[in-house]
């Protein structure tokens, strides 16, 4: 009996359409995956920026002179619009939800001094551990996104700068001179 060629390859080209399915398939997933890290650093990145938004602008709410002393900033909203204030005054542009949940902010609390800052309300582990800008050097190594904490009450020193010129070390920190004889 003759077979005929056509009909003896049926099952190699179905073989070969699974394969490339299985290929793309797989494909797709290493793609999916550096794609979702990509948007986790962009989130990341963005809680960094909207957080320091706050605290400036809670810095500026305690700073901002109204006549009777510093009030203390009692609703977040207010960043927005400053009930202390006939005018027009904004702290903050908008408010901002939580760039990593796109809820709202886990807020700070002191009886005495309100509202002191804003942290993430998301339980998940940070991409960035180490390596950050001198303002936020307290969020290394944390665990938790909920751990950084943008307060307007707590700013870390700034180191002193120093640099090396030519054998001679400069820096912008004053020196100390003992007094003479």
């Amino acid at each position: 009996m003759f077979l005929h060629p056509l009909k003896s390859s049926a099952g190699f080209t179905y073989l070969a359409a699974l394969m490339i399915v299985i290929i793309m398939g797989i494909m797709l997933g290493v793609a999916g995956q550096s794609w979702k890290m990509i948007m986790d650093r962009e989130r990341e990145a963005e809680l960094l920026w909207v957080g320091t938004q706050y605290r400036e602008a809670m810095l500026h709410w305690r700073n901002f002179r109204h006549g009777e002393g510093a009030m203390p900033l009692g609703d977040i909203k207010h960043l927005a619009q400053d009930p202390r204030s006939l005018q027009n005054v904004k702290h903050l542009r908008k408010l901002y939800p939580d760039p990593i949940t796109g809820k709202e902010w886990k807020i700070i609390k002191d009886p005495q001094k309100g509202i002191l800052g804003i942290a993430s309300s998301s339980d998940k582990e940070p991409i960035k551990q180490a390596n950050f800008p001198a303002d936020y050097t307290q969020f290394e190594g944390k665990k938790k996104y909920s751990e950084w904490e943008f307060r307007w009450d707590v700013i870390p020193p700034k180191k002193a700068a120093t640099t090396t010129i030519s054998g001679l070390q400069t820096s912008t920190s004053p020196v100390k001179t003992s007094p003479g004889p």
